[in-house]
C-alpha cells in the first residue's frame, strides 16, 4: 500500500488502508484518515487532518505555510473532510494565524492547478476547474462553482449554488444562485444549477423575481432588499436577502441592469 521509495514521518499519522504512490512525502504532523489514495509526487505537510476517502493525484501540495508576509512559522491548521479530489498540482495553504484553520468541507472537486489560499474555508460539493485562484480568507459555500481561470480576491465571499464563468474576476461578493461574468459582474441566476439540486419551477420563479427587484430595478440595493422582505418570504429569497444584507465589500451587480432576461426557464 506504500511505495518503497515515498518518504513518511514516523510521527505521520496514516490509516492502515491509505496507498501512498512513488515519492510521495507526509511530514510529522499530518493525519490521514481511511481509503485515502496519494498519488505519485504528493506533499502532505504541516499540522493537517485529512478525512476519510481523499484522493490526490499527482504533485498535489496540502498544508504548506501560507503565502502571506506576517506569517511567521506559528504552529497553523488545515482540516479537510471527507471524500474530496485534488487534481494534479492542487496547493492548499494551511492558515495564517492558530485562532483560525483554513477547512475544506466533503465532496469537493479542486481540478489542476487550482489553488485555495490560507483561512479559506470551502464547504460541501464545491467545484474548482483547472486554474482557479482563490486568494486568502475566501468563503466558498455549497454547491458552487468556479470555472476555469477564475479569480476570487481575498476576504471574498461566494454564495451557495453560485457560478462563475470561466476566467471571470470578483473582488466583491457573489449572491447565492447567480452567475458571474467578467469583473464583478452577474448575469442572471444559475437555473441549471437551481434545476439539479431539486428547485421546484415556483421556487426558481420566485429567485427571478427576487433578483430584478434587487439587481435590475434600478433601485438602491439596500432599498430594494428592504422592498424585498417585505415581498418575499421563501427560504431560497431569504438566503439571497441574508447574504447581501451581511456584505462587508459589496456585491457584484448587474451590468445589463434593466436589460432582457439571459436564463432560460421550463
Amino acid at each position: 500500500m506504500i511505495h518503497s521509495t515515498a518518504i513518511i514521518h514516523p510521527g505521520a499519522k496514516v490509516d492502515p488502508t491509505v496507498t501512498v504512490g512513488p515519492y510521495a512525502v507526509i511530514d510529522e504532523h499530518v493525519e490521514v484518515g481511511a481509503h485515502c489514495r496519494i498519488g505519485p509526487h504528493v506533499h502532505l505537510t504541516g499540522i493537517a487532518i485529512i478525512g476519510e476517502h481523499n484522493r490526490f493525484h499527482a504533485g498535489c501540495v496540502i498544508g504548506d505555510e501560507p503565502q502571506d508576509l506576517k506569517y511567521h512559522g506559528e504552529p497553523t491548521r488545515l482540516r479537510i473532510g471527507a471524500h474530496n479530489v485534488f487534481r494534479e498540482h492542487v496547493t492548499v495553504h494551511r492558515s495564517n494565524k492558530t485562532a483560525e484553520d483554513t477547512v475544506i468541507g466533503s465532496h469537493n472537486f479542486l481540478m489542476a492547478h487550482s489553488h485555495v489560499g490560507h483561512n479559506t474555508r470551502l464547504g460541501d460539493y464545491v467545484i474548482l476547474a483547472n486554474g482557479a485562484l482563490l486568494g486568502g480568507h475566501v468563503s466558498v459555500d455549497d454547491r458552487a462553482f468556479i470555472s476555469g481561470n477564475c479569480l476570487v480576491h481575498q476576504f471574498v465571499r461566494v454564495g451557495t449554488l453560485a457560478l462563475m464563468q470561466g476566467g471571470s474576476a470578483i473582488s466583491k461578493d457573489l449572491p447565492p444562485f447567480t452567475i458571474a461574468r467578467g469583473d464583478n459582474g452577474i448575469a442572471g441566476l444559475n437555473t441549471i444549477g437551481l434545476r439539479r439540486a431539486g428547485m421546484t419551477a415556483e421556487q426558481r420563479l420566485e429567485l427571478r423575481k427576487a433578483y430584478h427587484l434587487l439587481f435590475r430595478s434600478g433601485q438602491n440595493i439596500r432599498a430594494a432588499a428592504a422592498a424585498a422582505r417585505e415581498r418575499f418570504t421563501s427560504r431560497t429569497v431569504m438566503t439571497m436577502l441574508d447574504f447581501v444584507a451581511s456584505a462587508k465589500r459589496g456585491v457584484c451587480v448587474d451590468h445589463d441592469a434593466g436589460g432582457a432576461e439571459k436564463e432560460s426557464e421550463d
